[in-house]
């Protein structure tokens, strides 16, 4: 069974205060022998208390004179380097949870703008009135990209394989735009394309792209 999360706030009651205290006490100075122990290393704990007339100290008064006086001669680089205080540590962790943000957003907008260049290529026009210019920007970049990625697979002798990939990802396109976008009148069917030459030009390969065939 695991243990419950523990709400991290004063506890206002002594008596269950008090006995966190001790509790906490022997676990901390419990896992500086640990780790001590297990890496190999000079540690030492001291803990200033309210319920205690002398700090409890791990592991004996000279042990912990000897961990101290080995830090203070430590060069001032050595002694800062990995030394952190309650706000640079909230910093990092807010930069972290910033910089997850940023990724996230770039992926959603990424997903978005997919989905609206095979809804454009499927009508055959920009569906969306109210496109600002950084989205215009966004979806002529995306189609960009994708025409650049279809040009090298045609060179390679994959245009076939190329056909059948982007028509899975309009088939999965369209079925998620019709979750999350509001209903609209149903589009009238394209006429089935052509068979694509066996060499075809730029030209000819962004045409196809627009109108949905590959």
């Amino acid at each position: 069974m695991t243990r419950k999360k523990v709400k991290l706030a004063f506890i206002e009651n002594d008596t269950a205060r008090k006995t966190t205290y001790n509790k906490r006490k022997k676990g901390l100075l419990k896992k500086v022998n640990e780790i001590s122990t297990l890496c190999g290393i000079e540690a030492c704990g001291i803990i200033y208390g309210p319920y205690d007339p002398q700090p409890e100290i791990w592991p004996s008064p000279s042990g912990v004179e000897k961990v101290l006086t080995k830090f203070k001669t430590a060069p001032e680089f050595d002694q800062s380097r990995r030394m952190v205080d309650q706000e640079s540590f909230l910093k990092q962790r807010i930069g972290k949870a910033e910089k997850q943000l940023r990724r996230q957003w770039a992926d959603n907008k990424e997903i978005e703008t997919t989905m609206l260049m095979f809804q454009c290529l499927s009508a055959g026009k920009v569906v969306q009135n109210d496109m600002s210019m950084g989205d215009l920007n966004d979806l002529s970049c995306m189609i960009d990209h994708n025409l650049r990625k279809i040009g090298r697979r045609i060179e390679s002798g994959d245009s076939e394989n190329v056909i059948h990939q982007n028509e899975s990802e309009s088939q999965v396109m369209a079925a998620q735009s019709q979750v999350q976008l509001p209903m609209e009148p149903p589009l009238p069917l394209l006429p089935p394309p052509p068979p694509p030459p066996t060499a075809p030009d730029n030209d000819e390969i962004e045409m196809m792209s627009r109108l949905g065939w590959i």
